[in-house]
């Protein structure tokens, strides 16, 4: 790029094509594939149309969703809110603007005062912390709501708070162990409240991301649950890739063995639609056919499984329930809409 008082005198039309030329493959190197042909089909949208209208029924009168054992639970509620914005539905527009901002005053509510945990009176853990965070920040980028703005900042404040030493985070609100799971949720949340304003320290980051990095096994191109141990796994190996595109670390040496890698385990069915949920957002930062080939092979996979009242069922190991898979597979359908910051390039 020219520095400010430099002029480009271009005396030739061959001169002008070098240099687009050069300017072209010098932006291609820098930056993932384009990826902005994939687009949801009609069909596509039909089906996230009804998955939305199911999950409207399955809301409790407080605002929050339940699934199986979790009962009025800040992450399943979180999960299902990413769902409806992921369709451009928010507390002040669409046709689930209701759902939405009771769903979003659900979590406001669910602060417990004196540290800014977001687990709500029926008990949670990081997980349920992070996915919240995760949903407030992205209320709060769409809408600048002025009642989540001191809620996000305290739960932003206590992720950064509890990182551990390793650089990750584990189940409880306090630095003592890590795993990659819970990492990449807290990761996940600090980047959506980065791109919505919020200061998040860079040595947060970088720490999590030096933990996710020893989580890889590369004789696998996977990654495992926790640093240096452990067999590599699908949803582990898609967290990673995750980690490391939210980092902005395009060309970092892990991921081509890790994309393939997901390549070939896309039928694992241990914690399926966790996993995809990932995966379509690594998928999607690569861009290209790779994308493109990826968002049609998991469509050609959920569209056929929806059931006739909108729902997915659980059909896979470690899944919650209904109301957490079917609110994933609309996330996963509706990345192309570029509505959730989270998931945009």
């Amino acid at each position: 790029m020219a520095r400010p008082g430099v002029r480009f005198v271009l005396r030739s039309s061959s001169q002008f094509v070098s240099l687009s030329l050069c300017l072209f493959v010098s932006l291609s190197l820098s930056q993932p594939a384009l990826a902005q042909d994939v687009k949801m089909d009609e069909p596509t949208k039909k089906a996230a149309a009804k998955a939305l209208a199911w999950l409207a029924n399955q809301q409790n009168p407080d605002g929050s969703w339940s699934d199986g054992k979790y009962a009025h639970n800040t992450a399943i509620t979180s999960f299902a809110l990413l769902g409806y914005m992921s369709q451009g539905h928010l507390p002040n527009q669409g046709q689930y603007s209701a759902e939405v901002a009771k769903g979003m005053r659900f979590l406001i509510a669910s602060q417990r005062e004196e540290d800014g945990y977001l687990i709500g009176a029926r008990g949670g853990n990081m997980y349920c912390h992070g996915m919240a965070t995760l949903a407030l920040a992205e209320l709060w980028g769409s809408t600048g709501d002025d009642a989540i703005k001191p809620v996000l900042k305290k739960a932003v404040d206590l992720i950064v708070r509890c990182q551990n030493a390793e650089g990750g985070w584990r189940y409880e609100p306090r630095p003592s162990g890590a795993d990659i799971s819970v990492t990449i949720m807290q990761v996940m949340a600090l980047r959506a409240a980065k791109n919505a304003g919020f200061n998040v320290p860079d040595g947060t980051l970088k720490k999590a991301i030096k933990y996710v990095e020893s989580c890889y096994n590369p004789s696998s191109g996977g990654f495992s649950y926790q640093a240096y141990r452990g067999p590599p796994g699908f949803a582990r190996t898609a967290a990673g890739c995750c980690v490391l595109f939210l980092a902005g670390d395009y060309h970092a040496k892990q991921l081509p063995q890790a994309v393939e890698y997901l390549k070939d385990n896309f039928d694992a069915n241990q914690h399926f639609f966790y996993g995809h949920y990932y995966a379509a957002h690594a998928m999607h930062q690569v861009g290209g056919k790779e994308w493109a080939d990826w968002y049609s092979r998991i469509c050609r996979h959920l569209m056929p499984r929806q059931e006739a009242d909108g729902y997915w069922s659980e059909f896979d190991r470690g899944g919650t329930g209904p109301v957490y898979q079917t609110s994933i597979a609309v996330i996963i359908l509706s990345v192309p809409t570029h509505y959730l910051s989270i998931f945009q390039r």
